[in-house]
């Protein structure tokens, strides 16, 4: 689910179509299996796949630093004017932003997902990073996605 396979194709707008079939198959899931093991599970499959697309991206530009951290949420996850984001502070060990306007949570209110939100994306962060630089750590208090005004993101390397 990660990977982009047409260049015209924002993340944004893959997430789109992707979530449409992904709490289909959840609330088929959950029909079966019960709703919090069923979002449970989805969940760690998406953060399979979000720390398999970190290493890939990382193997592609053979590179794995902060530096190509940020780069690499301004280039993608920010493409299609998806996020606003107001940055704070950037070291090379140090990289920390809010989000301020997000494109994804808009998207699943607007598609009638928001509960399936935090779970289809929040979600990926950490374990992207995980997969992109094990020695870089997310902290992260709040998201838009689950009701607060803005995301912090607080990304450091040892």
């Amino acid at each position: 689910m990660e990977k982009i396979d047409h260049p015209a194709l924002s993340l944004v707008r893959q997430r789109a179509i992707e979530a449409g079939i992904a709490a289909a198959l959840i609330d088929g899931f959950a029909d079966d299996i019960g709703p919090r093991q069923a979002m449970d599970t989805a969940g760690r499959v998406i953060r399979r796949l979000a720390a398999e697309a970190g290493r890939r991206l990382a193997t592609e530009r053979r590179s794995n630093s902060l530096a190509d951290l940020a780069a690499l949420i301004s280039e993608i996850w920010c493409a299609d004017n998806a996020l606003e984001i107001e940055m704070l502070h950037q070291t090379p060990t140090q990289l920390h932003f809010n989000v301020i306007r997000c494109g994804y949570a808009d998207q699943y209110n607007r598609m009638g997902l928001r509960e399936f939100g935090f779970c289809l994306s929040c979600n990926r962060d950490s374990a992207f990073c995980d997969g992109f630089n094990p020695d870089i750590r997310l902290q992260r208090t709040r998201t838009i996605m689950e009701g607060a005004p803005y995301c912090d993101f607080r990304y450091e390397i040892a």
